[in-house]
């Protein structure tokens, strides 16, 4: 394999950590209610763990309030568990037909934890990248090994993924620190 293809496989890997930490930010809460919240929320339908966005219509018609419209009304219960077991400690509200969360306003307290479970998933993606770039390495030094490229291609790509490394992890950083004002300043 060319040294372009393994660095351009690994660069792609490297695309989806970050897109994988873009959806694991969606899903923390900020001030504003947000249907990130509980779109991914696994509900048991029918014995089946299913994304709560596949049941049901999710919408936000006021900054504190998140409303869920499920496809099957006798779905709703199972939705109710879903939210209550759930690690977003906001009690649903029921009318029998449209599930009501309201999303109360942080304390100062809990912003700070917040921040700290965004900076968790910051770290866990650099891990991923800093991975991903070793494996890269060995994938470049096999390559070599092997005499399916030369020494000079193997640095030139080593090379190429340190730099990818840097570009990716002060992606990760900027992500992060826009996250945590967001969560610091709504």
């Amino acid at each position: 394999m060319a040294t372009q293809n393994i660095v351009n496989e690994h660069k792609n890997m490297m695309e989806k950590v970050i897109e994988h930490l873009g959806n694991e930010f969606k899903s923390v809460r900020t001030g504003r209610a947000s249907t990130g919240l509980v779109e991914n929320l696994r509900v048991d339908y029918y014995g089946t763990p299913t994304p709560l966005r596949q049941l049901a219509t999710l919408s936000t018609p006021q900054a504190d309030l998140i409303m869920i419209k499920p496809f099957d009304i006798g779905s709703i219960k199972e939705i109710e568990k879903a939210i209550k077991n759930s690690d977003l400690s906001i009690a649903p509200i029921s009318d029998g037909k449209v599930v009501r969360l309201s999303v109360p306003p942080l304390s100062g307290e809990r912003r700070k934890q917040i921040v700290g479970q965004v900076k968790q998933f910051g770290e866990q993606a650099k891990i991923s990248i800093r991975n991903i770039r070793r494996d890269a390495n060995k994938k470049l030094e096999d390559e070599e090994k092997t005499k399916l490229i030369t020494e000079d291609d193997r640095d030139k790509g080593k090379k190429e993924m340190d730099e990818l490394t840097k570009l990716y992890t002060d992606k990760i950083e900027k992500s992060v620190k826009a996250k945590s004002d967001e969560i610091m300043s709504s």
